[in-house]
């Protein structure tokens, strides 16, 4: 055999099985596995969309507590007599309040929402603070609140 002939030969082989490769799969070969992974599990689904939101924390007693006091002491700088009484209250009442919102904006966080298509059409949210290794068309399997990637 030819040496010319001999690369071909190789180049040819090697280009067969890479374009067979898993990795390296069509499009069409990716729906077919999907749609074969669906049919054969019960609690599976179609990944629809993926993006993250910002959760509002929870507010404390920290958070009232804290802001009343500071609100306290500045509303009795005010005034004198029944009104300095009555600034102090106000102070501690506002304070208190805004106390408690710092709190909820410290404490927020941020999830990944997943939209998932299950088999009978329903569409089903699932969050999680890491980011997920799925994205749109991934099939996953529902595992109780959480998903696992399939």
């Amino acid at each position: 055999m030819s040496r010319p002939l001999l690369i071909a030969a190789l180049l040819a082989c090697t280009c067969t099985a890479f374009a067979q490769s898993p990795e390296h799969s069509s499009p069409s070969a990716d729906n077919a596995r999907h749609a074969a992974a669906l049919r054969a599990c019960g609690d599976c689904g179609t990944v629809q969309g993926v993006h993250q939101e910002k959760r509002k924390g929870s507010g404390g007693a920290v958070g009232v507590v804290g802001g009343a006091v500071v609100g306290g002491l500045l509303g009795n700088q005010i005034g004198g007599g029944t009104g300095k009484t009555l600034a102090t209250v106000g102070g501690a009442v506002a304070g208190g309040y805004a106390g408690n919102e710092v709190q909820k904006h410290v404490t927020s966080k941020n999830v990944w929402v997943t939209k998932v298509r299950m088999k009978d059409g329903s569409i089903h949210s699932f969050e999680q603070e890491a980011k997920p290794s799925w994205a749109a068309g991934s099939v996953v399997r529902v595992e109780g609140h959480t998903l696992r990637k399939l």
